[in-house]
């Protein structure tokens, strides 16, 4: 199955935990609202590091999902690993497996994100049981 539409994000940056600022990560907290498909809101985590050179950077995140998905009820969580490789992005998002709930049991899937003039969008392979 595919669902797409548009979604919005806050990025709240956090401080490092306590005995880890030498390491220089990023820490971020996600706030999403997703419309279309998937009429849904997300709270979630976000660890960063930057390269040595400009354009070079890593992060990963976790978030749980909770809304429907083409109208079944339930909740999920999503695994981010994105890296840029002196400007060239790259980035995987996937279902963690076991973490559907309610109508969502059993959930598979990965998500892409669009990025156009600001704007988020993405769209959303997946399978159900």
């Amino acid at each position: 199955m595919h669902a797409s539409g548009p979604f919005e994000v806050k990025l709240s940056l956090q401080p490092p935990a306590p005995g880890i600022e030498a390491a220089k990560l990023g820490r971020q907290t996600l706030d999403k609202r997703f419309s279309g498909d998937l009429e849904a809101s997300s709270l979630g985590e976000m660890l960063s590091a930057g390269g040595n050179v400009q354009g070079s950077a890593g992060y990963v995140a976790i978030e749980r999902v909770t809304g429907t998905l083409h109208g079944k009820r339930g909740s999920f969580v999503l695994q981010h690993v994105g890296t840029m490789d002196r400007g060239v992005p790259s980035l995987s998002i996937h279902v963690v497996p076991d973490s559907g709930t309610e109508e969502l049991t059993g959930l598979k899937g990965s998500m892409l994100i669009q990025i156009e003039q600001g704007k988020h969008a993405y769209t959303f392979d997946y399978s159900l049981p």
